[in-house]
């Protein structure tokens, strides 16, 4: 392309629409300002078709071609929800809602797709129909999993979806991608622990699920330094350890939170029967029970081979080839457009946001210098994809 002049005079006003995106943060499947935001300016722009509550509150525009004799359809999706953080980053356009903050850049990544879907509904310069998909409740809630369920795919026609999302520390001006896992299964694990509660004086008349939760959270760590392959990937990372009220009671109950991070199924499995095995024996040892809750959350988000080679080759015609790692490392995090990708071919690509925090940080703030990058590079899979 590489930034065609029509993108880069549309920067200023995408940068807008980001800033009041950030100011007014909103969660999960709530997220009905935003979905109301997209979906005007969707119709604004002159979109074929236009449908809203897909998945809850999901936003999907659909985008004819100047010809359609390809009959293909191709879906280019982006998140809408924030976080519950309370932000720091001390910018102008800051959060106005106390303890809800935009920390990993959706803003940014919705920006992005109603600038390209502004752009692509002006020319029209392909052969198909493009799918503009905009997802609530990506942290944490699914909501990838539930437009797919909401029968999306077929409704539409998609045959084919792609991703994208920012990643502190990768240049601006850079993309990474890879066939295969990308990012982790990501699973949820609770553990509730029962002892016997009593004085503190006497902790020989009690069973302290105090120390009993503490042992569960050293063993679990074995898990992967001794029963996973060196040359696997996983992470089981216990966050939360609530029990007790006062210093002089040794509680009767205790609870842990925490996730696994996987990049296998086998591991997977592998991972869970090991927990239930650690968890149980564990508290046995101590004359406790323990019950081990784990939920499987986030699939694997694995890459199509072949499309990731489309998404590449189309980050390189904006960026150039060197700019593009098309092997790149998988990380641990989870990300639900595996729910897209489990039902269509496709490929999840990251954009280099820069020297900034860290997503989920109270700190972050989207870069807004890439909005450009990321809109050529979605036009430019259109076109590549629907050439006429």
């Amino acid at each position: 392309m590489p930034i065609v002049n029509r993108i880069s005079a549309l920067h200023e006003e995408v940068t807008a629409w980001r800033r009041d995106l950030h100011e007014h943060p909103e969660l999960q499947f709530d997220v009905h300002r935003t979905a109301g935001i997209v979906a005007d300016k969707l119709k604004e722009f002159g979109c074929d078709e236009v449908v809203t509550g897909i998945g809850r509150t999901g936003v999907v525009g659909l985008i004819k071609g100047a010809r359609s004799g390809s009959g293909k359809v191709i879906g280019l999706r982006a998140d809408m929800d924030a976080l519950p953080l309370e932000e720091i980053s001390g910018k102008p356009y800051a959060s106005k809602t106390s303890g809800r903050m935009h920390a990993c850049g959706h803003d940014g990544h919705t920006a992005m797709l109603l600038g390209a879907a502004k752009y692509l509904a002006e020319t029209r310069n392909f052969d198909g129909t493009v799918a503009v998909i905009f997802q609530p409740a990506e942290e944490g809630g699914g909501g990838g999993r539930e437009m797919v369920n909401d029968g999306m795919m077929d409704r539409f026609g998609i045959q084919e979806v792609y991703g994208m999302h920012n990643t502190p520390g990768l240049p601006v001006g850079a993309f990474a991608i890879r066939p295969g896992p990308l990012l982790a299964a990501a699973d949820r694990i609770r553990i509730e622990v029962e002892g016997k509660g009593g004085h503190a004086a006497q902790p020989h008349n009690a069973i302290d699920t105090i120390l009993v939760a503490s042992q569960i959270v050293a063993n679990v760590q074995s898990i992967v330094s001794r029963n996973v392959d060196p040359l696997d990937n996983a992470v089981v990372s216990i966050c939360a350890f609530n029990a007790g009220f006062t210093d002089n009671v040794i509680p009767q109950t205790a609870t842990l939170l925490g996730t696994v991070r996987t990049l296998t199924p086998e591991v997977r499995d592998r991972v869970e029967a090991r927990l239930q095995a650690i968890v149980e024996g564990t508290a046995a040892l101590f004359g406790a029970t323990a019950r081990l809750h784990y939920y499987r959350d986030y699939p694997i988000t694995r890459n199509t081979p072949e499309y990731v080679g489309f998404a590449g080759d189309a980050a390189a015609a904006v960026v150039g080839d060197a700019a593009v790692e098309r092997n790149t490392t998988p990380i641990m995090a989870g990300e639900d457009f595996s729910f897209m990708l489990e039902a269509r071919p496709g490929a999840f690509i990251f954009i280099g946001q820069g020297d900034t925090p860290a997503c989920h940080h109270p700190a972050y703030d989207f870069n807004d210098e890439i909005l450009p990058i990321g809109m050529s590079y979605w036009a430019k899979l259109v076109e590549s994809r629907l050439a006429t």
